[in-house]
């Protein structure tokens, strides 16, 4: 018996079967319970999320044997004709291959004619937007004055090419990328449902790499287990797809947010080896990129994915989270600019020294900070924190005080300890007034978002941590503040790059 590929096996043939379009399913289980049937269904969204699956299950529910219903018997001589692809009154056509006027005519001169066997003659026109002018012209006037007997349903990739005049006489149903963890979900069912042998690493690569396609996920897993003999591994699937250990990528994060210009050419350098695609290799930054800065303003919880939320916490902990923007900013943009570099790994190691490069310390010396170097610089004197990537030394306790009172409010804020949400909103404010029972802070209206009950408790407690005892702070609202903490660095970050 001949092998059945997974995409075809585990094809949905039901409406309760399909994965993540729940806004299309039910409208058209509404349609057909009421029997309000639109001659003309459009169906778009990108390849492999279920357009012509969904049209299939729709065919038999209008023409299943046990009446029109959203759910067909499946078992009726008409269901199972039309699972077989060889029911009479259902018609399919590629649009990609027959685009001219004389396709059509032909299918439409047909229209005219009753249901050999069905309740509906039914035509699929896939990729309809492949169609000619001259085409969709023929296609309109079925679709103006369409027989009773007649149903269209269209499915499309691109549906900005469908001229309006077509687009205006359907019903258009737009079908969504499936979410990674559903498609993973689908992904570990089957191989649970087979009886297969998959790691779960294995198939989370099979999931992303699939960008939202079931079909592509299922393909991809027919590949893995071709490629593993029958069983779906970690380390096999990521040298199928030729995906790096996310080890190698993490590894060049550290260095930069260490500021490590010797250790992270020898990351290039090892990571070389590899003859990496150095377009994923920066997509795939920018992505852990993205992971931090979530962490940074929301918590690891707020995660899709638990994957190496310890090692991103502890990044998320050491980097400030203008440096985090600056650097996904550059990776992007590095990307862009890959092609016109004088060749690849030039290109990439230009993107991760420009990140050093803009978000270094004003002094020479942080300039290809190393490991090694590192003892030295913390004995030095260096100003309040910036969003430099190489830490700055902690500030004394005493830094900003002045007899036990605040003379220097953003040097006093870097000595806080704060984490990156409330450092934000510490350092996006001014000392107003201070007296030994309290201190108020002026913010700008346009940062009043910040004033969250949750950060204002947690301001006032490090405030607290800091002289040791229990005095109140208040913030105030004022268009008159300018000495923060974050204008200081505004203007110093402006200085070094007018400099560079």
């Amino acid at each position: 018996m001949s092998y059945l590929a997974l995409a075809r096996k585990w094809r949905p043939k039901t409406f309760a079967d399909v994965a993540g379009q729940g806004h299309v399913v039910r409208a058209l289980e509404n349609a057909l319970g009421s029997g309000r049937l639109h001659h003309a269904f459009l169906f778009t969204g990108t390849r492999g999320i279920g357009k012509t699956t969904i049209a299939r299950i729709f065919v038999k529910a209008l023409n299943c044997e046990q009446g029109v219903s959203a759910t067909p018997c499946g078992e009726c001589p008409s269901c199972i004709a039309i699972d077989a692809g060889r029911f009479v009154d259902f018609l399919e056509v590629d649009a990609a291959s027959r685009t001219g006027i004389d396709d059509i005519r032909e299918i439409l001169d047909n229209a005219q004619y009753t249901p050999a066997s069905g309740r509906f003659k039914v035509y699929l026109i896939d990729e309809v937007h492949m169609l000619s002018k001259q085409a969709f012209n023929g296609l309109l006037k079925t679709l103006e004055e369409p027989p009773p007997h007649i149903k269209f349903l269209l499915a499309t990739t691109d549906p900005q090419k469908i001229p309006v005049t077509v687009l205006s006489r359907c019903l258009q149903f737009n079908l969504k990328r499936l979410p990674q963890a559903g498609i993973l979900e689908r992904l570990t069912s089957i191989c649970a449902s087979e009886g297969l042998s998959a790691e779960p690493g294995g198939l989370q690569r099979l999931a992303r790499a699939a960008a939202g396609s079931m079909r592509d996920a299922l393909s991809l897993l027919d590949q893995a287990l071709a490629f593993g003999n029958g069983a779906v591994r970690d380390r096999e699937v990521a040298e199928m797809l030729g995906s790096l250990d996310r080890q190698h990528l993490t590894g060049l994060l550290e260095a930069l947010a260490r500021g490590d210009a010797r250790g992270l050419m020898d990351q290039v350098r090892q990571l070389d080896e590899l003859v990496p695609d150095y377009d994923d290799v920066l997509a795939g930054l920018a992505g852990l990129l993205q992971q931090i800065a979530v962490i940074q303003l929301a918590g690891a919880d707020a995660l899709e994915s638990g994957e190496d939320t310890a090692l991103l916490a502890r990044l998320a902990g050491q980097m400030p989270a203008e440096t985090v923007q600056l650097m996904y900013q550059i990776a992007v943009l590095g990307r862009r600019d890959l092609d016109l570099a004088p060749d690849p790994r030039t290109g990439f190691e230009m993107t991760l020294l420009r990140v050093l490069a803009f978000d270094q310390a004003d002094s020479p010396a942080a300039t290809m900070t190393s490991s090694a170097a590192a003892p030295a610089a913390a004995g030095s004197t260096a100003p309040a924190q910036t969003p430099a990537s190489v830490p700055a030394p902690k500030p004394q306790a005493s830094a900003g005080l002045v007899g036990g009172e605040i003379r220097d409010w953003p040097a006093f804020v870097a000595t806080l300890g704060l984490d990156a949400a409330a450092r934000q909103l510490a350092a996006n404010c001014a000392l107003a007034a201070q007296s030994s029972s309290g201190l108020q802070l002026s913010i700008e209206p346009r940062n009043a978002h910040l004033l969250t009950e949750s950060l204002k408790v947690r301001v006032a407690a490090a405030v607290n941590a800091s002289f040791g005892d229990d005095r109140k702070v208040s913030f105030v609202i004022d268009k008159g503040v300018n000495d923060t903490a974050a204008a200081r660095q505004a203007r110093s970050e402006d200085e070094r790059q007018r400099k560079a």
